[in-house]
């Protein structure tokens, strides 16, 4: 128990430095969002976005009100491409970025991104590929990550699909 709590405290410490040593000038969102990256460049991104003034604004983007609260969203100044689509919209989940595209049908993109769905009705689309999932321990604590390739709809995004990277790190 004591080195469990010991080693959340030296991750809570850590965390804070990957934020001040990311450099915005470095950030490739389309890896980001197409899961190229592994967590610990995915967290400093995140935490740098999170606890940087401006931080949105400094990699031209807008925060737009998405409509739900589980979602943030941002307007880019430029284009991403991401999927072989075009793109102006980003969300973050809890986890990771999503884009948000237009003019595809979602069951014919996660098939061919080879995602199979969880969930598929004419209502909700929700499907995941675990790309990368490893444990390791040390000291009697357990570091398990986990990144997987998202397809979803929600009702917030009417006519949109959602496809993104969910980037996962749990302490055991």
């Amino acid at each position: 128990m004591i080195a469990r709590a010991a080693a959340l405290c030296l991750l809570a410490a850590a965390l804070p430095a990957a934020a001040d040593e990311f450099d915005p000038a470095t950030l490739d969102l389309p890896a980001l969002v197409e899961c190229r990256v592994d967590v610990p460049a995915y967290t400093s991104f995140a935490f740098w976005l999170a606890g940087e003034p401006d931080a949105a604004g400094k990699l031209g983007w807008r925060a737009i009100d998405s409509g739900n609260p589980f979602l943030s969203q941002y307007e880019m100044d430029k284009p991403l491409i991401v999927f072989g689509l075009e793109t102006k919209t980003i969300v973050f989940t809890s986890s990771g970025p999503m884009a948000v595209l237009d003019g595809v049908t979602v069951s014919e993109f996660a098939e061919k991104l080879g995602i199979e769905p969880t969930l598929s009705t004419s209502q909700k689309f929700l499907g995941e590929k675990v790309v990368s999932e490893k444990t390791e321990t040390a000291e009697s604590v357990t570091l398990a990550t986990r990144i997987s390739l998202n397809v979803s709809t929600v009702e917030t995004h009417p006519g949109k699909v959602l496809a993104g990277c969910s980037y996962v790190l749990e302490v055991k």
